[in-house]
């Protein structure tokens, strides 16, 4: 396996990035795989190309949002772009606000101890943004962990990304490449500087 590479993957979780490294490995592609957070890490490297996946976007505030654009504007070479997912409004209307618990929800991904989570949710229509706040019931203790998601229609984001010089050259329904479909709960777009 080269050790030169041109692929560099960065996340804040080792178990992802072990993941990853197996995955890589498996298909003998060679990937520089950095653990940080991809607010705040240095890069040296110039980029062709950014993508981000699973609507991480939907997770960051205003201001963090405009902090990883701007940083991905910094590390893209001339006529680099970004590529993207997001949360549609489509998807926001489809939640309500509401209460539940599920013993050990998601197959213990809050905690490898037993636990109860209740979950609540929360929708900000004026931001469209909604909150499901999860408090963590373990037998010694109790903690909230707190996930926010903006919403976007492909106007609204657009209108984001032009405000830091980001144009959208192209929309997809998802990842894979699927047209656009206004009625899809997430849409993908690249942007090019």
């Amino acid at each position: 396996m080269s050790k030169y590479t041109n692929v560099t993957g960065v996340d804040f979780s080792k178990n992802s990035l072990d993941y990853a490294k197996k995955i890589s490995e498996a298909k003998n592609m060679y990937v520089e795989y950095l653990l940080g957070d991809y607010l705040e890490i240095n890069l040296e490297k110039k980029y062709d190309l950014i993508i981000m996946v699973m609507c991480d976007v939907c997770v960051l505030s205003k201001e963090q949002r405009k902090t990883l654009f701007l940083k991905f504007k910094s590390i893209l070479k001339e006529g680099g772009k970004i590529f993207f997912d997001v949360f549609s409004k489509v998807a926001y209307d489809k939640r309500n606000e509401e209460t539940s618990y599920e013993h050990m929800q998601l197959n213990g991904f809050w905690s490898k101890k037993d636990y109860y989570p209740f979950v609540n949710t929360f929708k900000y229509e004026k931001e469209r943004v909604i909150l499901d706040r999860y408090t963590i019931i373990e037998e010694s203790k109790t903690y909230e962990v707190y996930n926010w998601f903006k919403y976007y229609t492909l106007e609204e984001l657009k209108e984001e990304l032009n405000k830091l010089g980001i144009v959208v050259e192209e929309s997809y329904s998802d990842m894979t490449g699927k047209n656009y479909d206004e009625n899809s709960d997430t849409f993908a777009v690249i942007g090019k500087l």
